[in-house]
């Protein structure tokens, strides 16, 4: 069987790094984004009038025409087959919040770039200027033969969770909310790799969830999926469980997915003896509660810029602990997800990015880890050449398995 990898056509080695932790300069930061960060080349040469006969008039009208016979040959013929589009309205951009569409378009190329560089994908930024599900999900619908897959990006709780459904049901290609679940897969990877240091069962583990915005409603549902014993998610107010009032309907669902002991309270109810800490929350943890966890826990602080607690303050009561900067050990970083998804279920043809497919990417995220697995490495790094082409293949397998590849 051919695998992703054999089609990779990035380079092998990792780009170049610059001095780390060196001062990020006005000009430097500006000068690079000047003129934008994306660019369309052809692939095909233009040189000649032989060439403008085969790629332009009149040869690409015998390739419309078949394709106009078969439809299905678009994505052979096209780019479609590897094209994806990354989507925003804008309404919550990095640690910005909601900055719009034009402002938040240069994290769109960003991210479209990170397609290109990691997994070899060609992307195409889209930002809507509504905030109207039913208009984006109307607009993707009929923009549907332009692209081969959906990205969505940086669009604010609790609106991704519907638009995320409604689009996979309107769509036959892959749609994934990266901020939901590339958070979750590379979480669930890196406590694998936890867990394996510290002789845990993952089967038995009390994970607690603090923050029930869009990751951390991910990572409770593929900590589920992978078969993590308990999970306990808390928000601003405190546990989310079957009793409290005013639960919206994502975190009703949650209530009765999770906290099987009926954990009521808030976080110090709910740290109590804890195995795991996830933080995916603007909130702060003082180290009282991580000290009342069970002994070598692990805590993953993942807000940005801010942990919500220090990692070397963490680290005094955890065995292991990651955050989601890149200046500290055990960054979660969804490069190190999004990529190789997309590329294996794209090369799978698959209709969707299902829930096997994401536990696959976790598991072959974790593996590469493995191979140098320390407290302070247990996720590869973001620029490891190994990851997207593992993950690759992992996924498109993972979408045979379920039925749902076509390729």
């Amino acid at each position: 069987m051919t695998t992703v990898s054999d089609h990779q056509n990035t380079s092998d080695s990792a780009p170049a790094q610059a001095t780390p932790n060196a001062e990020l300069t006005h000009e430097e930061i500006f000068g690079a984004h000047e003129g934008g960060k994306l660019a369309i080349a052809p692939t095909a040469a233009l040189t000649s009038p032989r060439d403008l006969s085969i790629a332009y008039t009149p040869g690409v009208a015998k390739v419309s025409r078949a394709i106009n016979a078969d439809q299905t040959l678009a994505s052979r013929y096209t780019w479609t087959s590897g094209l994806v589009a990354v989507v925003s309205d804008g309404t919550a951009v990095l640690g910005l919040g909601d900055i719009g569409p034009r402002a938040s378009l240069p994290v769109m190329e960003g991210k479209a770039a990170l397609f290109k560089n990691f997994a070899g994908l060609d992307s195409i930024p889209l930002v809507l200027d509504t905030t109207d599900n039913d208009e984006i999900v109307e607009t993707l619908v009929r923009l549907r033969p332009s692209f081969g897959a959906v990205n969505l990006e940086d669009v604010a709780a609790p609106r991704c969770f519907d638009l995320e459904r409604r689009l996979v049901e309107a769509l036959d290609c892959p749609v994934m909310h990266d901020d939901q679940h590339g958070t979750a897969v590379v979480t669930l990877a890196a406590l694998r790799n936890a867990c394996r240091l510290s002789g845990r069962d993952f089967g038995s583990l009390r994970v607690v969830i603090s923050g029930a915005g869009a990751a951390g409603v991910a990572c409770a549902e593929i900590l589920e999926a992978a078969g993590v014993g308990e999970v306990v998610v808390a928000d601003s107010r405190g546990v989310i469980h079957p009793g409290r009032d005013n639960l919206t309907p994502i975190k009703a669902e949650l209530a009765e997915r999770t906290n099987p002991r009926h954990v009521t309270g808030g976080l110090p109810e709910a740290l109590r003896g804890a195995d795991v800490l996830i933080g995916v929350s603007a909130g702060t943890i003082p180290e009282e509660l991580v000290k009342t966890m069970a002994d070598d826990a692990v805590v993953f602080a993942l807000s940005n810029p801010d942990p919500e607690i220090h990692p070397e303050v963490a680290a005094r009561h955890a065995s292991v602990v990651a955050t989601g900067r890149s200046d500290f050990p055990n960054q979660i970083n969804n490069v190190l997800a999004f990529p190789g998804i997309f590329k294996g279920a794209l090369h799978a043809g698959s209709r969707m990015i299902s829930d096997r497919m994401k536990v696959a990417a976790a598991e072959a995220i974790a593996a590469v880890a493995s191979e140098e697995l320390a407290a302070d490495h247990i996720v590869p790094s973001p620029l490891d050449p190994r990851v997207a082409p593992e993950v690759a293949d992992a996924v498109a397998e993972a979408a045979r398995q379920d039925g749902v590849a076509t390729a």
